[in-house]
């Protein structure tokens, strides 16, 4: 049977780039097209107040990015840590992606702000702190595409450290074997961070940080472990895959609340 994922989709591609690459939803399912992943994929725009029924009309879950801060605690984002709650409590895998792995350990009790150290912009490398069965990366690290400027500040209780770097202590977190998340955005390509760098470059990123990640996007040979990481996370989400039938099976219903 093939999984149902929900995509929680707390953000939205810039207007002028949505059109040649699609919401980050799109985004999902074409990285794990690209890796070989079959899923049925329902969409719920929870910033327009489109929640799925329960957490539990679809086999897993990933919440994207978004250009919100966690900290303004909007009525959508205080139901959508309700959900966060409730998809733990249910034992459904979920990923969550930048806004999505900040939201998650707001929903757990840590804090999420603005990083002292400034932005993260193109492309960043990571160090795995534990052994992930099957990745197969070199010397245990991965580079992937980031764009933010708030972090996670501090280890949430329920979770542990899977990957960091120097710039992003909490790169990847993980809960018990229900949650995975990382700060990253896999789903990111080379042109699109290239592209989206240049959009934000001296709105809201500044000049000299986008400059900065430009020269690294457009060395020859720059590449992200998207693919690898697209496994990971597929491997992930289908971990519930021999669970008896759920309220999945009967199909995911979006309603407004």
């Amino acid at each position: 049977m093939t999984l149902k994922i929900g995509i929680l989709a707390t953000g939205i591609t810039p207007d002028p780039l949505i059109s040649e690459f699609g919401s980050f939803g799109d985004m999902f399912e074409r990285l794990f097209d690209q890796a070989g992943h079959t899923f049925d994929y329902v969409h719920f725009d929870v910033r327009d107040g489109e929640f799925p029924e329960s957490s539990t009309v679809c086999d897993g879950w990933i919440i994207s990015g978004s250009k919100s801060n966690v900290y303004e605690n909007l009525p959508w984002m205080q139901k959508l840590k309700v959900l966060i709650r409730e998809i733990y409590q249910a034992d459904r895998p979920m990923l969550g992606i930048c806004f999505g792995h900040q939201i998650i350990a707001d929903a757990f009790g840590a804090h999420v702000h603005r990083y002292p150290g400034g932005w993260g912009v193109g492309l960043h490398e990571y160090s795995l702190t534990k052994d992930v069965q099957g990745l197969g990366l070199a010397a245990s690290k991965f580079t992937l595409s980031v764009m933010h400027q708030d972090q996670v500040l501090e280890k949430p209780e329920a979770a542990e450290i899977v990957a960091e770097s120097s710039f992003c202590p909490f790169a990847v977190l993980q809960y018990d074997n229900r949650i995975l998340t990382f700060q990253a955005h896999p789903e990111f390509d080379i042109t699109f961070e290239t592209r989206l760098v240049q959009h934000l470059r001296g709105q809201s990123v500044p000049e000299s940080d986008a400059d900065k990640a430009l020269e690294g996007l457009t060395v020859s040979g720059a590449s992200t472990d998207s693919l690898a990481i697209a496994h990971w996370m597929a491997g992930f989400l289908l971990r519930n895959q021999t669970k008896p039938e759920t309220e999945s099976s009967k199909g995911a219903v979006a309603h407004t609340g």
